[in-house]
């Protein structure tokens, strides 16, 4: 039997935060909310979003003996004056303690969302990207988000995209 993973997402305050299994949506707007209506919570154009902070979960590791080389990108185009902002890298990474979710502009999501497949992780595991989940556990946090400038366009879509590596 294959591994059971989905994505989590975490929102709130980072003394109280709430954690929200198997989200159903990346949605990204102007407030810090799980499987977010988008219509709801615009991104006001020269605003950002707010940041999501995302981590992969092996709820059961199955037959399988590791969960590993964790990659995340997104596919389609923003538009013009919007970028996508992440802290998912292939060099120089360090994992991220989880805070409180802002609209500013993002420290830890400080590098441009790759929109392909990236050549290895990007995404690590116990703070590195060669890291392994060997049972049910949780891969380090994924923070994104969108910032714009105020000739942004408002209605453009993205998918977001998650690979793992599974081990039998």
């Amino acid at each position: 039997m294959a591994a059971t993973v989905e994505i989590d997402e975490q929102n709130g305050n980072s003394g109280s935060p709430t954690l929200t299994h198997n989200i159903g949506n990346s949605n990204m707007g102007s407030t810090d909310t799980a499987n977010m209506n988008p219509t709801a919570y615009p991104i006001v154009p020269g605003g950002n979003s707010c940041e999501k902070w995302q981590r992969f979960h092996v709820t059961d590791i199955g037959t399988s003996t590791r969960i590993n080389n964790l990659k995340v990108w997104r596919s389609g185009s923003l538009g013009a004056d919007a970028i996508h902002m992440t802290n998912a890298r292939t060099s120089d990474y360090g994992g991220s303690t989880y805070a409180t979710p802002t609209a500013d502009p993002s420290t830890v999501a400080s590098q441009i969302m790759p929109t392909s497949t990236p050549g290895s992780a990007n995404l690590g595991i116990g703070g590195s990207l060669s890291g392994t989940i060997s049972s049910s556990g949780y891969s380090d946090f994924l923070v994104h988000q969108i910032q714009t400038t105020a000739t942004a366009l408002a209605g453009n879509s993205t998918t977001m995209n998650y690979q793992y590596d599974e081990t039998a």
